[in-house]
């Protein structure tokens, strides 16, 4: 509750603050259709103005918080204009616009009250004002998990579950490329990094459900990324004490050929160390991704994605204690260890793609990617347990300790997993539009080759006897007969697996504006269809083919208030990837057929004004319904399906965002989401769903000190109820409906800017040669939460009954940061 106090405290606290200065800033590089640069450009706001100079950059101060119209004349081009854009209070936007000499050229700017814009017509190569909201795995994906909807309970990982979906539901394109991320990830402290590059984004796009047919078969969500083309030479670094991120752009002299190179260093022992686990960790996570851009003439262009992901996470824990239960019956988990657990994962990405516009009405684009993973997964861990009752005595010098032993045991986990995948993907996509028609259309091939070995074991003694798995040949009557069974483990899987499979997929949509009456109607109609041949272990082969129908519509009504209407619809289906086709067991089952799904979505986005300020409403309303469900397990972030169709399943419900300039000169929000999602096994009920994340409320919270600007804080807040924790071996989920305690976080960060766009020093200053300069430290879990992830299941002997013991995440944890860029 006092979490909660707190939460709605920071959400009230947002509209408190006066505001500070009322200009914002435009900049950027003006070009030709040749990519050469153009002087003496005349830019002009109202009474403000101002010209670019020899190398096409111009700067310009302009109004804040109201409509402005923007123009960019010169003698030799075509006017091109921006109408009714908004800024907020000390924002730089970027901007770089092609002016074109032979044809008219007038376009506007669709804002809303945040400042988001669509161009139509010109090519913008803005880029991104990066925000810098703290998180123990900073990115973009740390910004998606403050937003309604979006599932996750682990700080440690970079995945998320959208409205009732998994981590494997949700499509991510760079730069229109597909990535994918390791299959053998089985906790959060192992993956390092998300596949993306935040320093290196341009843009992006989310879409919790009802997308368009261009984008993948999917059940879920699609994050669509865009990385920014550089303009001029740029360099960045940031440091901090979990790792370095640097990131290059450069551009030739006649501006035809670009390159943006990031790599990235992280080390996770500052997070690891902080959990009940005592180890030696020496997670090393390695990663280069390179953008290039070739303009081999004005409506030519060559770009290469590349990327090379090395994570080695080295672990050998030595010791837990877990105190958990309730007041009246405290309990302790003890834990010794003995062993070592070794896990790599190597990924390359390269990809090639070509785009052409034929005119300004008709754009084609083709592209080929070929991705490769090897993953390594050994472990040898012995652990020792003990399971007791604690010391509650105030007053005794062994306060905390265990008192008497309830269950004593041991365990020994063994894995030797082996996974190699490659996928090679050619792709094209077209694009025609007719005035305020665009039709649309994409042509694709996919090849998936999958090679794995796992071999995994788990043996349990418990006050010196084997527990042998709870299978029919294993009963017994001791000691009134003898029994001579072997010793087998109480888990144990072994499977050599050999997959390819095929994949043909295309995709026709229809998208118009138009104006009905004093109305605004935007449509758009889509089909996706996809073929694809299973060949499993050089045998057993299946194919199967579907169709995916899909619509949106958006209705702007001629109000006063300005409010867009939207609905979306369609049938999602996602066809297996390997690891859904791989059961519990580790057999693939060829046979695993699309899970299907039933997108209904209706929501609203109103723009409006508080304080003279803008703000903007996003609310939605969603429903699915799913049929040939894969049912799964989920523990940590490791996804075991069973590999089967035999489920029904339902998501419905709300999400509520109110965001904007609740600070001037910066962008908060406050955002809500309630979920409930259920699954019918085989006819059996509904039971909870393993992302059953009932209700969720996060603020992102943005503020500086009035007399000093340049001191910021980054607040993130979020609060969500448990989901079902899981249920030991052998035992059925219907028996088990627990949940993990509610998830409470909040990160803070303060950091004071030496230098920015908006604050530079003359020459012959020590800072002058820098861009930008920030210093500043971050709290993570302020309120040093005690957030679980999973539970440890452990038996006592006396009762026979199992505990479940929670596994604990990350506590409070002090980073020191630096950015700098030239």
């Amino acid at each position: 509750m006092n979490f909660l106090r707190l939460l709605i405290i920071g959400a009230l606290l947002c509209v408190t603050f006066s505001a500070i200065g009322q200009t914002a800033t435009i900049t950027g590089v003006i070009l030709d259709e040749e990519n050469r640069p153009i002087s003496d450009v005349n830019i002009q706001e109202g009474p403000r103005g101002t010209t670019s100079d020899a190398s096409g950059f111009y700067l310009l101060e302009v109004k804040a918080d109201e409509a402005i119209n923007v123009s960019f004349s010169h003698i030799s081009h075509q006017l091109i204009e921006l109408r009714d854009l908004v800024l907020t209070t000390n924002q730089v936007f970027g901007f770089n616009p092609v002016m074109k000499s032979s044809v008219i050229q007038i376009d506007s700017v669709e804002v809303s009250a945040l400042g988001e814009r669509t161009v139509g017509g010109i090519t913008n190569l803005s880029p991104e004002i990066a925000q810098k909201i703290p998180g123990a795995n900073a990115g973009i994906e740390n910004l998606l998990k403050l937003l309604p909807g979006v599932f996750s309970n682990n700080e440690l990982s970079t995945q998320f579950g959208v409205r009732g979906g998994n981590y494997d539901e949700n499509l991510v394109y760079v730069n229109d490329i597909q990535v994918y991320r390791p299959f053998l990830l089985r906790s959060g402290q192992q993956e390092g990094f998300s596949f993306v590059n935040s320093n290196m984004v341009e843009s992006l796009y989310f879409s919790p459900g009802g997308f368009q047919a261009k984008y993948g078969d999917k059940l879920s969500s699609v994050l669509d990324i865009k990385y920014k083309t550089p303009t001029r030479f740029a360099l960045q670094a940031e440091a901090s004490l979990l790792g370095l991120n640097t990131t290059v752009e450069t551009v030739s002299k006649n501006r035809k050929f670009s390159m943006l190179t990031g790599f990235r260093y992280r080390n996770n022992s500052l997070l690891l160390n902080s959990q009940q686990t005592n180890a030696s960790f020496n997670p090393i996570f390695v990663d280069l991704q390179s953008f290039l851009t070739f303009r081999v003439t004005a409506r030519f262009h060559l770009h290469f994605l590349g990327n090379l992901g090395l994570n080695e996470y080295r672990n050998s824990p030595m010791s837990r204690q877990t105190n958990f239960g309730t007041i009246s019956n405290p309990m302790a988990l003890q834990i010794f260890y003995l062993g070592r657990e070794e896990n790599t994962f190597t990924t390359a990405l390269g990809a090639v793609k070509a785009d052409i516009y034929s005119s300004d009405d008709l754009s084609l684009k083709f592209s080929s990617s070929l991705y490769h993973t090897t993953e390594e997964e050994y472990s040898d861990v012995v652990a020792q347990y003990e399971l007791g009752e604690i010391e509650t005595d105030l007053g005794s010098g062994s306060l905390g300790e265990v008192t008497s032993s309830r269950g004593i045991g041991s365990q020994y986990n063994r894995s030797r997993n082996d996974l190699d995948a490659l996928i090679h993907t050619v792709s094209h996509r077209g694009e025609l539009r007719k005035n305020k028609t665009q039709l649309s259309w994409g042509l694709s091939y996919t090849y998936e080759d999958v090679r794995d070995q796992i071999r995994e074991s788990e043996f349990i003694d418990s006050a010196g006897f084997f527990i042998r798995p709870p299978r029919e040949e294993f009963i017994n009557n001791q000691p009134g007969e003898p029994f001579n069974a072997p010793l087998v483990a109480y888990n144990g899987i072994s499977a050599r697996n050999k997959t390819q499979t095929y994949r043909y997929a295309a995709y026709l949509q229809l998208g118009n504006r138009s104006v009905t009456g004093p109305n605004r109607l935007l449509y758009n109609f889509g089909v996706r269809t996809q073929l694809w041949t299973l060949r499993a272990n050089d045998s057993e082969q299946n194919t199967q083919f579907i169709i995916s129908p899909r619509a949106q519509i958006s209705l702007r009504p001629d109000w006063k208030d300005d409010i867009i209407f939207r609905l979306s619809t369609g049938i999602y289906q996602q066809p297996p990837l390997y690891r859904e086709l791989r059961n519990a067991e580790g057999m693939i089952v060829p046979d695993v057929k699309a899970q299907k799904a039933f997108h209904f979505l209706l929501g609203s986005e109103q723009s409006f004004r508080i304080w003279g300020r803008p703000f903007n409403l996003r609310s939605e309303l969603y429903y699915k319904n799913l049929w040939d469900v894969n049912t799964y397990t989920l523990e940590d972030v490791r996804i075991r399906y069973v590999a089967n169709n035999d489920a029904r399943a339902y998501a419905y419900g709300a999400d509520l965002r109110l965001f904007g300039a609740f600070v001037p000169g910066t962008e908060s929000w406050v955002s809500l989401g309630y979920l409930k999602t259920e699954e019918n096994w085989d006819n059996r009920g509904y039971i909870s769903r393993p992302s059953d994340q009932r209700f969720k409320a996060a603020v992102l919270f943005q503020d500086y000190i009035p007399n000093i600007p340049n001191l910021k804080m980054y607040l993130n807040l979020v609060y969500s109820t448990g989901v079902p924790g899981g249920s030991p071996s052998y035992s059925d989920p219907y028996n088990f409906q627990n949940r993990l305690r509610d998830y409470k976080r909040a990160d803070l960060g303060i950091s004071h800017i030496f230098v920015d766009e908006n604050h530079s020093f003359p020459d012959g200053h020590w800072l002058h040669s820098f861009r930008e300069l920030q210093l500043g430290f971050e709290i993570f879990n302020l309120f040093n939460n005690q957030n679980s992830i999973t539970n440890t299941w452990v038996r006592d002997v006396d009762s026979k009954n199992e505990f479940a013991v929670p596994n604990f995440m990350t506590s409070r944890i002090l980073n020191v940061k630096m950015l700098v860029r030239f």
